[in-house]
């Protein structure tokens, strides 16, 4: 499974109408872009574990979509319905992080080792 993972940071001065603009959008996709197997959203949870302190930037967003493999996620990215979901999202962000990774269950994913 590969999951793309997108954190980001609404701009302080975001306007409703860029908002709704962006919900259109990724409302779309999701309703006409094939090959998406789960779609989530969230906001962060802080609960004063000392890893929270050594983020740099806090991203208040998260957003997981994921994929039975990387042809079906460039399929996705390059879906034509995607292109009003990245200019509405840019136009809504102060700053993003994007990241794909091949996701893997358990203790499977650690026995493939790093590096």
């Amino acid at each position: 499974m590969v999951s793309h993972i997108v954190l980001f940071r609404p701009k302080p001065d975001l306007q409703p109408e860029a908002r709704d603009r962006l919900v259109a959008a990724f409302t779309a996709a999701l309703r006409e872009i094939p090959h998406l197997l789960h779609a989530r959203v969230g906001v962060r949870v802080t609960h004063g574990r000392p890893y929270e302190q050594m983020m740099g930037v806090n991203y208040a967003y998260a957003a997981v979509l994921e994929f039975a493999d990387v042809d079906r996620l460039k399929a996705y990215l390059e879906h034509p319905v995607h292109d009003a979901l990245g200019a509405a999202f840019f136009e809504c962000l102060e700053d993003v992080l994007i990241y794909d990774y091949d996701m893997r269950e358990g203790a499977d994913a650690l026995s493939r080792g790093f590096g």
